[in-house]
């Protein structure tokens, strides 16, 4: 069955696209840690991030580079972190955080409620620095 990410690359589920190429997708994540939290994955169903190919690793990390600057230019954070967790869906992801401090990317803190109108508007930000 495909993972929740893939039917987002197959448009079956809908996103707020932050950046895309042939082979990456860059996407609001809904529960998000900060305003302008990202998932960057491959869109190639890969389950855990270090099954992935080499030049598909070295792209994926790329990518979110590309995507972290854009953050950086529109998101008030001092710096964006990075996160590999690998468990909740089984297809590789990087997270893209916007932190002020180490403690700003702890995953069991309660998360954000953004309106879709918020996250339309941050995804538009983030995907016009790109």
């Amino acid at each position: 069955m495909a993972s929740i990410f893939t039917r987002i690359v197959q448009g079956d589920i809908p996103c707020y696209k932050v950046a895309e190429d042939e082979r990456y997708l860059a996407f609001l994540d809904i529960n998000p840690l900060a305003r302008g939290h990202a998932l960057v994955i491959p869109k190639k169903e890969t389950d855990y991030i270090f099954d992935l190919e080499a030049d598909e690793y070295q792209g994926l990390f790329l990518f979110a580079r590309k995507v972290a600057h854009a953050m950086k230019k529109v998101i008030h954070c001092e710096r964006i972190g990075v996160a590999v967790l690998g468990l909740e869906v089984p297809h590789a992801h990087i997270h893209l955080v916007p932190i002020n401090g180490i403690y700003d990317i702890d995953f069991s803190k309660p998360k954000l409620k953004l309106t879709p109108e918020e996250f339309t508007a941050i995804a538009a930000e983030i995907a016009a620095q790109i």
